[in-house]
């Protein structure tokens, strides 16, 4: 596959049609200029964490030295809840709870009470494992339903080179235990594979979670933002990862639980369970994206691979009222436009781009 070009450009864009605005009116869904309906919010809330992942944090630029964001500059739990209350009323019905490392953010299940408190959304959060043994069950208490963790690799030597701060195995398959034992199961586990650093993982990984009751999912290694090096070489094709596993233990493909799901779904054919695959490099699949990202400090982002955001935190903290708020986000999300993953060239891969340890995947 060339780099140069690496998936075709598909279809161009358009305004919703007078259909979807009919939805829009009876249902409060909002639809951009390419009639997709705004299902999901991501929330980072600290810019903050333990792990220095060369995919997201890498040590080399996130140093001791460097400027996070003050205490001041974070958005408070009360604005939180009252945007997420917000776009709700647009059809928002799921809330991912992300960072950094979320589980950092002091009095994180205080957050959670305050957003299991509004109605029709699911509420869950991602997370690198290492302090769930202590919090799983104030989550699970504070209303949480579900959890994801980051697993890239079981044999140490890998994992510490992945993670960077020589955090072993062990601690993440412990906070993968907490979290069942409270309650969050079934647990997704995500592996993001790098051709030529945890690709030899993909099979151990598959062996260890087939059976375990949880969903076992391999992303494929993107550029995100401008720190991680990345190069189309370094990218495992989910393809391949599903032959490689399917040689071993058959699967066969199972229906999405949605329309807009990243993951493509597959199951083991004798009964073992369910794995996905996340294709952003070599499926695009930007046509049915559903998300929009809320930062740390309040800038709403349409795109995981966009290059600056739109300030909420000013409206917040200016006095703007709930109708204002309101405005300003249908206006954002009618006029998205965003496409990236089809449009993906070696030199759009190379632009500025906001860092996924900000934004929050």
């Amino acid at each position: 596959m060339s780099s140069d070009r690496i998936i075709p450009i598909l279809d161009a864009r358009h305004t919703p049609d007078i259909a979807s605005l009919g939805e829009e009116r009876a249902t409060g869904a909002l639809h951009d200029r390419r009639g997709r309906v705004l299902h999901d919010l991501r929330i980072s809330v600290t810019d903050r964490c333990n792990f220095r992942c060369i995919y997201c944090m890498p040590k080399s630029v996130f140093s001791k030295d460097y400027p996070f964001l003050g205490r001041n500059e974070l958005l408070s739990f009360e604005e939180i809840e009252r945007v997420a209350r917000i776009f709700v009323s647009h059809g928002v019905r799921k809330i991912r709870i992300t960072g950094g490392e979320p589980l950092l953010r002091r009095g994180v299940a205080e957050l959670i009470g305050m957003l299991a408190r509004i109605p029709e959304i699911e509420l869950t959060l991602t997370t690198n494992g290492v302090l769930l043994p202590r919090l799983a069950p104030r989550l699970k208490a504070a209303g949480l339903q579900r959890i994801t963790v980051s697993l890239d690799a079981l044999d140490d030597p890998t994992f510490k080179a992945m993670n960077d701060v020589d955090f072993p195995v062990s601690d993440v398959l412990a906070g993968i235990d907490a979290a069942a034992a409270a309650g969050l199961a079934p647990i997704k586990i995500n592996m993001v594979v790098k051709r030529g650093m945890n690709d030899h993982g993909i099979l151990p990984m598959a062996r260890h979670f087939r059976r375990s009751g949880h969903i076992l999912r391999f992303i494929e290694f993107m550029d995100v933002g401008a720190s991680n090096g990345w190069k189309m070489d370094q990218v495992v094709p989910s393809r391949e990862i599903i032959d490689l596993i399917g040689a071993e233990f058959p699967l066969e493909p199972i229906s999405p639980n949605y329309d807009g799901e990243v993951a493509e779904r597959w199951r083991y054919i004798d009964g073992g369970g369910e794995i996905g695959v996340i294709s952003s490099v070599t499926q695009a699949f930007c046509s049915t994206c559903s998300r929009i990202r809320l930062s740390t400090e309040g800038r709403l982002y349409t795109c995981l691979f966009a290059q600056e955001g739109h300030d909420l935190r000013s409206l917040l903290r200016s006095g703007a009222s709930n109708a204002q708020l309101t405005a300003f986000i249908g206006g954002l999300w009618r006029g998205r436009d965003d496409r990236y993953s089809e449009i993906r060239t070696a030199e759009t891969a190379a632009l500025k781009k906001i860092e996924m340890s900000y934004i929050g995947g």
